[in-house]
């Protein structure tokens, strides 16, 4: 079992960047797959991106293809979501989880949830 921390969150005007890193406890940290997940007010938790555990075939939300990037380190258990050409659609409390599935892509395929970082954009 792992147990996601996340960080990296804040206020960033439309068009900018910003990265989540996700540290993850455990030593059995390279054979969970990895998403990253996000609700923003008023909406349901939906899924933006997910990872291999290998860090191969990469999944995105087609709201932000092209303009999210996520990836792993294994050697420092830590997945990241680079968010780049940020829009004011992209405002949310954003999730790390984890998952024991080969190609997790629903909430109910993860397993374990860290607390969140919140992400607001501004027009």
């Amino acid at each position: 079992q792992v147990q996601p921390v996340e960080s990296g969150g804040g206020l960033v005007q439309a068009g900018g960047a910003l990265r989540l890193s996700c540290a993850a406890s455990g030593r059995t940290f390279s054979i969970y797959s990895m998403g990253w997940f996000r609700q923003a007010p008023g909406k349901e938790r939906e899924v933006v991106a997910a990872i291999s555990c290998t860090g191969s075939s990469p999944y995105y939300a087609d709201s932000v293809k092209g303009r999210f990037t996520i990836s792993r380190d294994n050697a420092k258990n830590t997945v990241y979501l680079q968010m780049n050409r940020l829009e004011p659609e992209d405002t949310a409390v954003y999730y790390c989880t984890a998952s024991p599935w080969r190609a997790p892509r629903l909430e109910a395929d993860f397993s374990s949830w860290g607390q969140g970082t919140q992400v607001t954009v501004s027009s």
